[in-house]
């Protein structure tokens, strides 16, 4: 029988599982100076010229050291993310994956117009959006201050962010542009164009995720 933590590790899907876990890991390694986040972050001349591919994906690793913001960057993450999973791609890990990608590479392409090192956090932010659009009837509260539907939330958010710092939180906007684009074209768009969905997955990236048949007997 599985222990609590580990039955509860279990119950989250796999894609979301397997991102929240990386995330944790990259802070403590951090933490623990094992690994430094000058190693982490997303320099095109270095990626390019010195081949350090891997900050193509650990830019999207890394929330910070370990604190109470890191732990609220954490909890957003890992509760859209699981949310949008379940719901709305419960048996479409490949659909789920595919958004990722997609958000990834806008947020890598966009990266160098608002000059930031470290993705993760309009990556996380592109999925609330995403799952607000989508729960239009959801009602929620804000610190027990004030009661609004979901779709505000990204805005509520990007609202006490921009309180709280007093500066433009430009990750969050890259977030929610990202995260239109893709909400537009896989929620709107095919409602006025016969059904077309040309944000969803080819044929061969399902194939990557597809579960091979048991074997017959």
């Amino acid at each position: 029988m599985a222990a609590p933590l580990e039955q509860w590790f279990l119950d989250v899907p796999v894609v979301t599982r397997w991102w929240t876990t990386a995330v944790v890991a990259t802070s403590v390694l951090c933490q623990c100076d094992l690994v430094s986040p000058f190693q982490l972050f997303l320099s095109f001349q270095t990626v390019w010229v010195k081949r350090q591919y891997w900050r193509l994906f650990t830019t999207f690793l890394y929330f910070g050291p370990l604190s109470l913001d890191f732990m609220f960057h954490l909890f957003f993450m890992a509760r859209y993310s699981r949310m949008l999973e379940e719901s709305f791609y419960q048996g479409r890990t490949a659909d789920f994956a595919w958004l990722l990608l997609y958000s990834a590479t806008s947020l890598i392409a966009l990266s160098p117009i608002i000059n930031m090192p470290f993705l993760g956090a309009p990556l996380s932010f592109s999925l609330v959006y995403i799952w607000a659009r989508r729960n239009p009837g959801v009602r929620l509260s804000f610190l027990g201050l004030f009661v609004f539907n979901a779709p505000y939330l990204p805005w509520v958010l990007l609202g006490f962010s921009l309180l709280l710092h007093n500066t433009i939180p430009k990750d969050d906007l890259l977030g929610i542009a990202v995260g239109h684009v893709y909400y537009f074209f896989s929620d709107v768009y095919p409602q006025i164009n016969n059904g077309s969905r040309p944000l969803d997955p080819p044929e061969f990236w399902r194939r990557l995720f597809a579960t091979a048949p048991p074997a017959q007997m």
